[in-house]
């Protein structure tokens, strides 16, 4: 789709099954069992969605999914079928790894910055895409690379310390800032402290790529918060600012995990916000 001069592409890295009480929170089975049915095992299917970003001067990768290096059991536990991956989708809309200049990690949980690195012919673990900057908040680096006995599994160190030896590491220190014209990151505390968003500005239109703030269009509802989330309160406090915000001012907004829905603008409905679909192929 074209938001003014810009264009953005629907990528994928394919889905994973994630608990679903771990994925709303406090909000009982009876209720969101309505709306995302569960396995055998209680496990939703999510979406890995990666928006690719494509301005006059840069090509730009929002989250890099799962990635292909897991082994089996990993697969198994995460319910991950990579017959459809990040790679792949890009190849789909006629780009190739060589071809991003920037890739922004909203934050280094497995499941957003997994495919940041892969194989190469020697077996060794390398940057996935070669030419790219990496854009990362430094707290996130350093709580990664130091986790607690909560957050450890949620982090896999291959997944973005090949990215540290390299110039292409862009550590980011600031709750807003242009990595280019048009494209912004903005910190957004709650998922984890130093998790960040995504803004685009074209032509006066806005898109808004919401990560872990809101993950599905079920978690517009304000109750609705993910039991991963550190500082729920925060996501709170900071989903209620962002939904304002996007409905006064007619924002696109871009879900990374709603297994049906990519993006579409805010309407009330009753007093709550719900989504109008913008659907894309």
């Amino acid at each position: 789709m074209k938001l003014g001069k810009f264009e953005i592409y629907p990528v994928t890295d394919g889905y994973l099954y994630l608990d679903g009480g771990a994925v709303f929170g406090i909000v009982p089975r009876v209720l969101w069992e309505k709306i995302f049915p569960h396995d055998e095992k209680n496990r939703i299917s999510l979406s890995l969605h990666c928006p690719l970003v494509v301005t006059k001067k840069y090509n730009i990768l929002i989250d890099t999914g799962i990635g292909t290096k897991h082994k089996e059991k990993f697969c198994q536990i995460y319910g991950i079928d990579k017959k459809s991956n990040l790679i792949e989708s890009l190849y789909r809309f006629g780009y190739q790894p060589k071809n991003i200049d920037i890739v922004i990690n909203t934050h280094l949980h497995f499941d957003h910055a997994g495919g940041n690195t892969t194989y190469n012919e020697k077996g060794e673990i390398v940057p996935a895409f070669p030419k790219a900057r990496y854009f990362i908040q430094k707290g996130e680096m350093e709580v990664a690379l130091n986790p607690n006995e909560r957050t450890k599994a949620s982090y896999i160190t291959e997944d973005f310390l090949p990215i540290g030896g390299t110039k292409s590491l862009c550590l980011v220190n600031d709750e807003i800032i242009e990595v280019c014209k048009g494209v912004s990151l903005i910190k957004i505390s709650g998922h984890t402290r130093n998790h960040q968003c995504v803004k685009i500005e074209s032509e006066g239109q806005v898109a808004f790529f919401l990560a872990d703030l809101v993950p599905t269009v079920a978690h517009l509802h304000y109750p609705y918060i993910a039991g991963y989330d550190l500082f729920p309160l925060e996501t709170l406090e900071n989903k209620k600012k962002i939904l304002k915000q996007a409905f006064e001012e007619h924002w696109l907004l871009i879900f990374q995990h709603d297994p049906k829905v990519r993006m579409g603008y805010l309407k009330k409905v009753d007093g709550r916000f719900e989504i109008e679909e913008l659907k894309v192929y």
